[in-house]
This record gives C-alpha cells, structure tokens and sequence, in this order.
C-alpha cells in the first residue's frame, strides 16, 4: 500500500509540474500518515506561555523602525475562495467598505506605508491554482505596487487528496479538479523555495518578512514592530493577542517541555477529551493572530540545512472529495500551519499586540462589523475602532452565511457603536439608518420581516 500510493502520489504531481521542494514535504508528511502519526500535542508535554513581550512596551528609535521597514517585505496569504461565505473567487475579492474590497485596503496601507517611511516594501501574495488569475487581473489596477522587478505573487503548491482507505490519490471522474487540494498556508516555506522569490528578496536586499492572513485587515504594515524584530536578533516571531472568553478557536502557543522550545497548538493537534485545556483562557492566556515575522536569511539557511523540509508537524484533515457531497469518496488532507515553523527556529519568540492587529473576516458577523460604525476607514486603508470594545453578532445562518443574502437582507449596516450584543433569529431585512443600543435580540416571525428606516433598537 504504502510504496504505490506514495509513488502514484508523486507522479501525479511531478506530472502537474508541482515544484521539488513541494513534493519533498508532502512525502514527509505521506510517511508520517502512513506511519500512524496524528500531530496530537497532549496537555502534560507543554507548559503554557504566560509572559510574552508586549507591543505597548516595546521602545524603538524612529531610525531603527525606518531603517527595518525599509528591509521589509510584505507578504500576504490569499489562497483561499471563501467558499463558507458563498464565494467561487478569491475572498480578498469580497467587497468590505465604500466599494472597496480587501485587495484595495491592503493596497492602500501597503503604499501608505511606503510613503511615509519612504521605504520600497514590496507586496507580495500567495495565491493559489484558484486564486492567482482573479488576484493579479484585479491588482492591474495598481501598477505602483510592483517593486523592481519583483513578482506581486506567487503561488503555492497543490497535492492529492489521499483516499481515506488505502492512502492513493483519489479518482474523481465528474470534476477531476476536486482531486487536488492546497497543502496549507505551511506551504509558504517551500512555495517561496520552489518559486526562487526568496533567493530574490534576499538578492534585492530585503531580511524580513511579515506574513498575514490577506482577510485581517488589522495586520498593516508597522515600523515598531519591524524595529522591535530586527533589535530582537531572533530569526522568527509570532503576534499575540490576549485571549477573551470568546476566543476559543484560535490556536496558542506553548513552551514544550522536553526541550523549552515554543510550539505551536492548533485545534486539529488537540485531543477531543483536552479540548476544555485548549479553549481555557486562563490556562492558554494568549492567542495566535496568524502574523507572523521571519528573517529571510535565517528561513533559506533552515531550508538548506534540512533539504527543502522544515519538518512541521502534520495536520491530518479528513473530509470527502466533494466537500459539497458528504456521500462522495472519503479522502485525507495532509497540511500544515505555517505558524508551526516557530519550532523549527531556536531563539523564536512572541511579541503580544492590541487587537487591533487582529480583524479577521471569517463569517458576516464580522464582516457587518467592519461594514459598521463601529470602525472607521482611514485614507490610508485602515480601519479604526471607534468603540472600547467591539459588540457581540449573531446572524442566523440560515438567511445570512451566505454574502450575496447577507448584503441583500442588510444592504447598508446598521449602527453598533453603542450597542453590546445584536442576535438575529429569522428572516429580517434591515432598511437603512438603524440603530441598535444596547443587548439587543430579533426572535424569528415565522417569515419574512423588516426593520424600517430610521429605526431605533434597544436601550
């Protein structure tokens, strides 16, 4: 079983033209499924981490933040379809504020930035086999983003989904495309590998990398931290942020006790029955944000060293061939965070920042949110609270998952800015100029109802 479907695994990609560094990582992590491995971290083999740095206390010269910025690189993960939300292209497609989606902001804070510090800053954007001709056919409209002759993107791998039965790829007749699947935003090591961008960053000069979620608007560029990275000395570095009651899904880092080496802890690599560990606040205090910083010498030097393979833990995900189709094929996805690669750098650190660094698009909470009073868009791109505190959405799914019923029930957003919690149950469209003070709940009429214009909620 093992030798031919790993073999028929790489063919199949060697024939797709994925890159060497790629197929080398995903035999490793074929081996280690084969072998039984889960990437379960248990409770009693971490201490938590409890003391990060923290952003607020972090003190740089103005020169030292210019002169790291100015070595910066800035690089976004835009892989992914955003398929929960409705969506067939790129999610950064998705319209966020003032017509504009989360390609124009990041755009915006990108050339802000340049501006400001008079730094080149390159973007630059992983997109996937789905996500590359949508992005860059959009981004055509910015042709001040490039830098040099530095690509805006590259793109990341692809890999076979295995059959759950006997791990070959699987075999998917009606939409062949559904035999393959993206590998994880792990693969940004080997991707940027494979690609040669990070031979050519290096070569124009560039030592950092700051790497974050193309749908966290919160992760602008920022000098202080480049600063507070390039005095530190450590060749890797993780943003936190202080976890609340409500985040319970974000992965955490922790101290391994074997070694005292920081790991990373996500969801898939917790056991069902430590799971009230993993989501305690108080134990696990600091979440992880998916920013993340790296020394673009010290990431080629590891690479080197380890032939391609940085050997992250394996991320076992099951589901079916058709994620649309729960009676299709079973199958196995093999990935990885790449948020993991904190173990693989000794001297790795953490740094603790506001949440304002953190502003994730996942569903239409948060999206309305955004879309609110509750933030305000800037000239350059960023949105700033306008609240202490951001109020608590519940949209009933089964009228507003999906984006194109959402706008169409709520096509202009609501004020929130003094309210604590909204919870919709039902069909309700909100007319423009609502506002909602306080806890505020709609129960379910039974049908379609609306909220007319000028309406006041609650308190």
């Amino acid at each position: 079983m093992s030798a031919a479907g790993l073999e028929a695994a790489r063919q199949k990609m060697l024939d797709a033209g994925v890159s060497a560094p790629a197929i080398e990582v995903f035999s490793r992590f074929y081996e280690l499924l084969e072998s039984g491995a889960t990437g379960v971290i248990r409770e009693d083999t971490i201490e938590p981490l409890l003391d990060p740095p923290m952003l607020a206390d972090v003190d740089i010269t103005d020169a030292q933040a210019r002169e790291a910025i100015g070595k910066t690189v800035i690089i976004k993960l835009n892989g992914g379809l955003g398929t929960s939300m409705g969506l067939d292209k790129a999610k950064t497609l998705l319209k966020v504020r003032d017509g504009m989606n989360f390609l124009d902001l990041i755009a915006r804070q990108v050339l802000a930035a340049r501006e400001r510090y008079d730094a080149r800053l390159p973007l630059l954007l992983m997109n996937s086999f789905r996500t590359e001709g949508d992005t860059l056919e959009y981004l055509a409209k910015y042709p001040e983003l490039y830098v040099e002759d530095l690509p805006l993107s590259f793109v990341q791998s692809k890999e076979p989904k295995l059959r759950a039965d006997d791990l070959t790829p699987v075999e998917w007749a009606d939409d062949p495309t559904l035999e393959w699947c993206p590998p994880g935003h792990g693969d940004l090591y080997p991707a940027l590998e494979g690609s040669g961008v990070l031979d050519k960053l290096i070569e124009h000069g560039f030592r950092y990398a700051c790497v974050s979620n193309g749908d966290n608007l919160g992760a602008a560029p920022n000098a202080t931290i480049a600063g507070w990275f390039a005095q530190s000395g450590a060749p890797y570095a993780a943003e936190l942020c202080r976890r609340t009651i409500n985040d319970k899904k974000g992965g955490h880092l922790a101290i391994r006790k074997e070694d005292g080496q920081l790991i990373l802890r996500d969801t898939a690599q917790t056991a069902a029955e430590e799971m009230d560990y993993f989501t305690d606040e108080h134990r696990h205090p600091f979440f992880h944000t998916n920013n993340l910083w790296f020394d673009l010498v010290a990431l080629r030097a590891a690479l080197v060293e380890r032939n391609s393979v940085l050997g992250l833990p394996l991320i076992r995900n099951e589901k079916t061939v058709d994620p649309g189709d729960s009676s299709s094929t079973p199958v196995i996805q093999i990935e990885s965070a790449m948020g993991a690669a904190i173990e693989v750098f000794e001297g790795a650190t953490a740094i603790c920042v506001g949440r304002d660094r953190f502003l994730p698009v996942k569903t239409t909470n948060e999206l309305l949110l955004l879309r609110s009073d509750v933030y305000s868009l800037t000239a350059e791109g960023k949105l700033v609270a306008t609240t202490e505190s951001a109020p608590e959405i519940a949209l009933d799914s089964r009228y507003y998952k999906l984006v194109d019923e959402f706008s169409r029930r709520i096509p202009s957003a609501p004020s929130l800015r003094k309210a604590s919690s909204l919870k919709v149950t039902g069909d309700w469209t909100f007319e423009p100029s609502v506002v909602v003070t306080g806890d505020v709940e709609l129960l379910d009429e039974g049908g379609p109802a609306t909220i007319p214009v000028g309406t006041h909620l609650g308190d």
